[in-house]
């Protein structure tokens, strides 16, 4: 069974260039790129990286899940 997540992102345009993603849920996911298009493409990885840090700590993961069958 495959999990999905959904999450809301905020994308921040930088003073000095490119983009910053953030979630308010889970706090500690944040990604960056050069356009929102590369910006955007770093996310999985970082919501791997947290959720894999939830997982280290023995804390629930604070995201609505949705199971689906593939």
């Amino acid at each position: 069974m495959t999990q999905i997540y959904k999450i809301s992102l905020m994308l921040t345009a930088q003073p000095e260039g490119g983009y910053t993603v953030t979630s308010p849920v889970p706090p500690e996911l944040m990604t960056e790129g050069d356009t929102v298009a590369e910006a955007l493409a770093h996310v999985p990885d970082a919501l791997v990286a947290v959720v894999e840090l939830y997982e280290d700590l023995s804390k629930p993961v604070p995201l609505v899940r949705h199971d689906r069958q593939r």
